[in-house]
This record gives structure tokens, C-alpha cells and sequence, in this order.
């Protein structure tokens, strides 16, 4: 078993009843902050917009990522509040788990009728 697969359905269920109460059509950062109030409220470690540092051929080079969250270490989270998700919102969360090492990852697109058609789940 991956390390961080316990975690998921914790992580799921604090979505379920972020997305229950607020409902579809606020911001991003809105969802992140009550998901992060949940996630503390269930005593679940997480660090919010984690910077990843760019290595270039080896080479740290300016700037960096930023990760919305990482949950207690071993699944990245990225949110999203639009229409459709696309295949770049995919792309960007499987080259964050790349960069990072973390071999879960979450989409999470709360702009939906019913959450469950917002969840995607990745595993490298």
C-alpha cells in the first residue's frame, strides 16, 4: 500500500462537507480555506501553498512552484474552482508529484453540481 492511501478518504470527506455547505461557484481560495478548517478540525497535518523548487538539469534555478496543499506529507492536493477541468490541470498535479516524490495526488474541482464529479485521484 502507497503511503498517504489512509489518508484519502479523510481528505475526500473534508471536501464532501466543504463542498455540502458552500455549494459550486466561489473562488479557489475560499475552498481552500475551509478545507484547511477541516482538515485541522479532523487533526490532520497539512502544509498549505508548499513552494517547490525548480531544478533545472540539476540546477535549482529561480522561482518555484507552489502546491496547494500537502496532506500529512503524502498526497498533494490542487484545487480548483472552474467550469471543466482540463487536461493542463492534470498535467500540472502529475509533474507536482513528479518533482516532489509525493506518489498521490488529488484534483479537486469544487465548481461542480456533486463534488463526486470533481474528484480525480492520481497515483505515480
Amino acid at each position: 500500500m502507497l503511503k498517504g492511501e489512509g489518508i484519502t478518504a479523510k481528505i475526500l470527506a473534508a471536501a464532501i462537507e466543504v463542498h455540502k455547505t458552500l455549494g459550486p461557484g466561489l473562488l479557489e481560495s475560499a475552498y481552500e480555506e475551509c478545507l484547511c478548517f477541516e482538515l485541522t478540525a479532523l487533526g490532520i497535518r497539512f502544509d498549505r501553498q508548499k513552494e517547490l523548487p525548480i531544478i533545472y538539469k540539476g540546477t535549482r534555478v529561480d522561482g518555484f512552484y507552489r502546491i496547494d496543499l500537502i496532506v500529512d506529507g503524502s498526497v498533494i492536493v490542487e484545487l480548483k474552482s472552474v467550469e471543466v477541468l482540463a487536461k493542463i490541470h492534470e498535467a500540472q498535479i502529475l509533474t507536482y508529484m513528479r518533482l516532489s516524490g509525493i506518489g498521490i495526488g488529488l484534483l479537486l474541482n469544487f465548481n461542480v453540481p456533486t463534488i463526486k464529479d470533481g474528484i480525480k485521484r492520481f497515483v505515480l
